[in-house]
């Protein structure tokens, strides 16, 4: 494939994607949807063909899905990872287990063979990290209860990937249980390898990197991200692990560090692009004429996979001790196909155990159901609480409270001298204070007195998110450029508008436009270095004054 053809293709499939996404988007639905639409009438069967790259393209969209879970991964630390607790990672191996066997059973009472029927079951057993864990992250729910419990489901997915494979690989006969028990052992090895591997990287990398400032070598801290994220996505796939959840630990291993903020602001233009292509490749594998000409196949499958789904993860979650708002809420958050049943499905037609009119139903089905979860997902709290009222009104689960707990009372944007002066009537007030700054001495410094320090650009909207400045009371902006302070002040105007907003001007002559933008208070430079003079020079002339009197009334 001829590079200026690939690249022309991506051209026409993201501009295709942002016509789309943008109408659904005005219409107060999910781009997604538009993406997906977009890809099905641009490229692949039954479509207009005017993008020809779509193996291609596909092949590049897949480290969209690897930066979204390496993004997500610099969220969770291994700390906040343990709190996700057991329950949740039993509730995803039981979900996997419970749809093999139940849509097995189903697709061979409806006349599918026994080999062919297993591998049906384990295709719709996944659900869609991609599409879920976007929605989730947009919609500021991860910490919530269902969002706690989906991503620790999508995770156990993830990591049954390798295993449903050598399910489908076996299901042709493929090979016997010694060579079966052989490449088990070589794949755990090799995941144990790549995990021990990536935490030495790690740690070498941030010792090579925490001598550094963010403001002085910015594209260092770029470049490392990109290498951490990608490169783990390579190293699992050669490993013969998901990549996805390659880029998860590698994530997941940063989180902890000081740089984890910045990094997860700094890849997430790359991150948007390429889960864009993903959305569009993923409408490529659909054949529109054939949804068409079988629609009512479609649409019933579609019907009873996603009620099934449903209620098998709604009483999983229901059994592990969730109320019955959280479980139904986890359970339309997952009721969908995951992308993952294109790759099975693909081994399984390779093989010969999948025909192909079973693979293109359930590639058709996964599509529709993509359409579906951009409608479904975000409306899962409102679903829960609806259960919740037919069962009669529950209490909250201590975890919905969990957001709450985290959020700043107060956010401090630069930690110089300004900022740690304005800090000091928070030291020692039991008030949950969060520093962002760019320099490491000055997060150095917050956590002495007290406070939660970030490294990252206040002028990117995703560190801010990352803060949780929405739930903040008050915000101080002590940055001293005007136009990052007017960028940064712009951008909390947005997410936080109930506020009180204390801005520091470094010249009296900005001071009209920070309070025209929002600010409460504008506290500038050179009024306060004149008032310290005038202050000062009054204790002076009160200690001085009278022998400067008599200084003069002498003869020359």
């Amino acid at each position: 494939m001829d590079l200026w053809t690939l690249l022309g293709d991506t051209v026409v499939l993201l501009s295709a994607c942002l016509l789309l996404g943008g109408i659904f988007s005005r219409f107060g639905q999910s781009p997604l949807v538009g993406y997906l639409l977009a890809g099905m009438l641009l490229g692949g069967p039954g479509s207009i063909h005017a993008v020809g790259s779509e193996h291609e393209i596909e092949a590049i969209a897949e480290l969209g899905v690897a930066l979204l879970l390496f993004s997500l991964g610099l969220e969770f630390s291994v700390e906040r990872l343990k709190k996700l607790g057991i329950k949740p990672l039993l509730g995803g191996f039981a979900q996997v287990l419970l749809t093999i066997v139940i849509g097995a059973g189903a697709a061979f009472v409806f006349g599918l063979k026994a080999t062919e029927a297993i591998a049906f079951g384990a295709m719709i057993s996944l659900s869609s990290t991609a599409v879920v864990l976007r929605i989730l992250m947009e919609r500021s729910e991860l910490e919530m209860p269902h969002g706690r419990n989906s991503l620790a489901v999508l995770l156990t997915q993830d990591m049954a990937v390798v295993p449903l494979a050598l399910l489908m690989t076996l299901l042709a006969g493929g090979g016997g249980p010694l060579e079966v028990v052989t490449h088990v052992g070589k794949l755990l090895l090799m995941a144990g390898a790549l995990v021990l591997g990536l935490f030495l990287l790690n740690k070498i990398a941030m010792l090579a990197l925490g001598t550094l400032t963010l403001h002085r070598n910015r594209e260092l801290t770029v470049i490392f991200a990109i290498v951490t994220g990608l490169g783990a996505a390579w190293a699992a796939h050669f490993a013969g692990v998901s990549p996805a959840l390659g880029a998860f630990v590698a994530g997941m291993l940063l989180g902890s560090s000081a740089f984890a903020t910045q990094i997860r602001a700094d890849i997430s233009s790359l991150r948007v692009v390429l889960l864009t292509l993903f959305f569009g490749a993923a409408g490529m594998v659909a054949d529109p004429v054939w949804i068409i000409k079988h629609w009512h196949l479609v649409a019933g499958v579609t019907i009873l996979l996603t009620v099934g789904k449903l209620a098998v993860i709604w009483a999983i979650f229901q059994v592990l001790g969730h109320t019955a708002r959280v479980a139904a809420a986890t359970g339309l958050c997952l009721a969908q196909i995951g992308e993952f049943a294109f790759v099975l499905g693909s081994i399984g037609r390779t093989n010969g155990v999948v025909s192909a009119d079973v693979y293109a139903l359930v590639v058709s089905v996964t599509i529709v159901s993509f359409f579906l979860c951009a409608f479904l997902v975000p409306r899962a709290p409102r679903f829960g609480n609806y259960v919740a009222s037919l069962f009669g009104a529950e209490p909250p689960e201590a975890g919905d409270k969990r957001e709450s707990e985290h959020a700043p009372d107060v956010v401090i944007i630069g930690f110089g001298p300004a900022g740690q002066i304005a800090a000091r009537p928070f030291v020692d007030r039991n008030k949950r204070v969060i520093v962002i700054e760019l320099n490491r001495d000055g997060i150095r410094r917050a956590q002495q007195l007290g406070f939660q320090g970030e490294i990252g650009d206040a002028t990117q909207n995703d560190v801010l998110e990352h803060a949780r400045l929405s739930h903040a009371k008050a915000v101080v902006i002590t940055v001293p450029h005007h136009g990052s302070a007017m960028t940064i002040l712009e951008h909390v105007r947005q997410l936080a508008p109930h506020a009180h907003i204390a801005v520091r001007s470094r010249y009296q002559q900005h001071t009209d436009d920070f309070i025209a933008a929002g600010a409460h208070v504008v506290i500038g430079d050179e009024e306060q270095i004149g008032k310290g003079l005038a202050s000062h020079l009054r204790r002076w002339l009160h200690a001085h004054g009278g022998k400067m009197n008599r200084v003069e009334s002498k003869p020359s």
